[in-house]
């Protein structure tokens, strides 16, 4: 046996570990968000709650590989070393496909990431099994591939996203015409009732689902529920009903109670199910590797691996481990959490995505059709469908994305959904079904308004066309790497595990290790009080003018020379702020909401400080980005000239600021008109400037014109920024005398 293939070996079994992290870090994402958007629990109680489920799923799983085995392929015609490198190839692209879709924060399916890396890895072996054979050609594929498989994934996405969203989309409706946004009342009458259905689909769908290849459940039961499907969720749904009823008589919260349920049935079904997702292909080849070496040949063809096997008992413990461990440490499973969060969330806001031609478009033919249909029901009857829609009121709302009645609502459609299509042998994704019925029941739950809507819809466009580029990806690249393994040899089986090794690694240094801090809430968001808001205003304006002194003196003292790193920091911290500003123009309405229960007016001074705040930071990265990018593109430094005329402006702005810091921190505003005078004074310096850059201009010829742009801009936005501190300062004077 060559060392190579042992070599191959011990690098499947490290590419399962990877493989677990960054299937979990992105399968997270459906079993955590219905628990964490509606803050059932604290976040470390539902992280626990689906480690359970992700344990007893590993523990209670068979580990049946057959579809890493022989599901997309016929491994009969396939020789040992086309087979491990068959394996190799596809671990390896579909380790670094995944990895890219958590760092940009997109969920997609792991089952059709490993269907489709198959697929292509197998046709990659194919083509070169048929070349090195005169005998065979191309019309031969079909003997090696089963196309038929692909074309079963390919029309379970399509049937995933249409049904999960209309599905979802009516659970949500008609749950809301029952209980509206002021459920209370109505949920202590029909609260067990209306939760029991949720958790009869629920434990259906963990029994037969997320159990179905354990062996708990009796053969005989499984298959008389497969044959007595509705018959069962009846049985079920009043057996529950019951419970939930004397569970509501006991004053505990039944819709907690099911969500968290809810939350481990289908963090039991991704690890007893999807498992084979990580380590069906490593384990399968270390089967082929022991085959091989029982028969002491190296070109025996691998036709055992048709037959089923059975994952060792420890192995799926250490693998449920990792699994968690990965649950509780990735940063990247929250990023990907926290697009669905963010395309479901009641609260208007800073959206994450763009809009394009598209989503206009659909929102203005869905504006249209609205119009229609609204023009169809009788007006009384609208005006009760309106009030039952009616969302709180800001201040009684809570920070939560979505209350529980639409995290029940999520879970049940999903839980019931995969239930049946497991029932009639239907291959529904996880993924799939409960991204789309989230997004279903945010649209029914008029949470895509028109002020958000265009944003949504483009974020669930890109989402939805990741799926499919997940399957022609994970196609092409275990392609083209299969291609590469088999042709290059152990030559390339080091280069490419070594790219592999580097690009995971060279990720997982961007996104700070795995350690890079969450996105702090502003205290302003928090504070309550008009007091604790006045406080917390203050503070805030103090801190970011100082940022703002500290930014453009390093930044200019950067540029004199041609400090590329610490450039590159006073843009992201420049960023920082910006982003900080911005957050706080969309967060103002709450903000004035406590303001004006005092007076009106210091609401007015208060707009007026946050927008001013806004251009200075505005202002600020105007300076460090062209500045950076100019020292970053190798361009001509800034003349000796160039330099003195900015370090004259930089001393007067650096005056300046100092003034408006002391005046901002002792809250004494007697020296307003000697600010105004330096700024006079600053900005006769930066004429001055001016002119001086274009007498150079016109008396040498040699002047480079991309400095010269730098060094227009940075006086230009210097004066702007000047301009709009002391505007800054002067609202906030006005502010805290307003409050006086």
């Amino acid at each position: 046996m060559s060392p190579l293939f042992t070599c191959i070996v011990v690098i499947m079994g490290l590419l399962a570990v990877m493989g677990i992290v960054v299937g979990v870090a992105n399968d997270a994402v459906n079993f955590l968000n219905s628990a964490l958007g509606s803050k059932a629990a604290p976040r470390r109680v539902i992280l626990w709650i689906a480690a359970t489920g992700i344990l007893v799923g590993t523990l209670t799983s068979s580990g049946m590989m057959e579809v890493a085995r022989s599901g997309v392929f016929y491994p009969g015609q396939f020789t040992f070393t086309e087979i491990m490198m068959l394996f190799l190839g596809m671990m390896l692209g579909n380790v670094l496909l995944l990895d890219l879709y958590n760092t940009l924060g997109l969920p997609t399916s792991t089952t059709v990431s490993m269907v489709f890396g198959l697929l292509g890895a197998a046709v990659a072996a194919a083509l070169f099994h048929i070349q090195g054979d005169s005998g065979s050609s191309l019309a031969d594929l079909s003997q090696y591939i089963n196309t038929g498989k692909a074309m079963v994934i390919i029309a379970a996405i399509l049937l995933s996203v249409a049904l999960a969203f209309a599905a979802g989309s009516l659970f949500m409706y008609i749950s809301r015409l029952i209980f509206s946004f002021r459920y209370a009342p109505v949920f202590r009458r029909w609260g067990a009732v209306w939760c029991g259905i949720s958790l009869a689909g629920i434990l259906y769908f963990a029994l037969f689902k997320g159990l179905k290849s354990s062996g708990l459940v009796p053969t005989s039961i499984t298959e008389y529920v497969g044959e007595h499907v509705l018959l069962t969720l009846l049985a079920f749904w009043a057996a529950a009903s019951v419970v939930l009823w004397l569970f509501q008589c006991m004053r505990l919260n039944i819709m907690r109670i099911t969500i968290l349920a809810g939350t481990f049935s289908l963090a039991l079904a991704f690890a007893g199910n999807d498992l084979v997702n990580f380590i069906g292909v490593p384990l399968a080849s270390y089967d082929a590797w022991q085959i091989a070496r029982e028969a002491g040949s190296e070109s025996i063809t691998m036709g055992e691996l048709a037959n089923p096997a059975r994952a060792n008992f420890l192995l799926l413990l250490a693998s449920g481990l990792v699994m968690v461990l990965t649950l509780f440490f990735s940063k990247k499973s929250q990023h990907v959490t926290e697009t669905e969060l963010s395309l479901a969330s009641q609260h208007e806001g800073d959206e994450r995505f763009g809009s394009t031609f598209v989503s206009r478009s659909l929102v203005r033919a869905s504006l249209v059709l609205n119009t229609m249909w609204t023009g169809l029901i009788p007006n009384r009857m609208r005006q009760v469908i309106d009030r039952r829609f009616m969302p709180l009121p800001a201040q009684e709302r809570s920070s939560a994305p979505y209350d529980m009645i639409r995290a029940v609502v999520n879970l049940t459609a999903a839980s019931i959904l995969i239930a049946i299509g497991t029932s009639y042998q239907l291959p529904l994704s996880t993924t799939y079904v409960v991204f789309m019925v989230a997004m279903g029941s945010s649209l029914a739950d008029r949470t895509w308004g028109r002020e958000s809507a265009v944003y949504r819809i483009t974020g669930v466009m890109a989402v939805i066309s990741g799926w499919f580029i997940t399957a022609l990806g994970g196609f092409l690249i275990a392609l083209c790497v299969t291609l590469l393994l088999l042709w290059g040899g152990w030559i390339a089986v080091t280069a490419l595990t070594l790219l592999c090794a580097w690009l995971l690694f060279r990720s997982h240094r961007a996104s700070g290790g795995g350690k890079a801090p969450e996105k702090e809430e502003l205290p302003l968001i928090k504070a309550e009080t008009p007091d604790e808001v006045l406080c917390v205003c203050i503070g805030e304006v103090c801190t970011t003018m100082e940022h703002v002194t500290r930014i453009y003196n390093r930044t200019l003292v950067a540029v004199f020379k041609e400090n590329r790193k610490v450039l590159k920091e006073m843009v992201q911290a420049s960023d920082k702020l910006f982003e900080e500003a911005r957050d706080r123009k969309y967060g103002i309405m709450p903000t004035l909401r406590r303001l004006q229960q005092c007076d009106i007016d210091t609401g007015h001074f208060y707009v007026q400080v946050v927008d001013y705040l806004s251009e200075v930071t505005k202002a600020l990265i105007h300076i460090t980005r062209p500045a950076y990018e100019h020292i970053d593109n190798n361009h001509e430094g800034l003349t000796k000239e160039q330099i003195v005329d900015l370090m004259r402006v930089n001393d007067e702005v650096e005056a300046i600021f100092d003034k408006i810091n002391d005046m901002l921190r002792t809250k004494d505003f007697s020296e307003l008109d000697t600010v105004l005078v330096m700024r006079d004074k600053l900005f006769d310096t930066i004429v001055e400037a001016v002119k001086s850059q274009l007498r150079r201009i016109n008396g040498d010829t040699t002047v480079s014109t991309r400095a010269s742009v730098l060094y227009l801009t940075i006086l230009n936005e210097t004066k702007t920024m000047i301009l709009q501190a002391r505007n800054l300062l002067k609202s906030q004077h006005y502010f805290l005398e307003q409050k006086k």
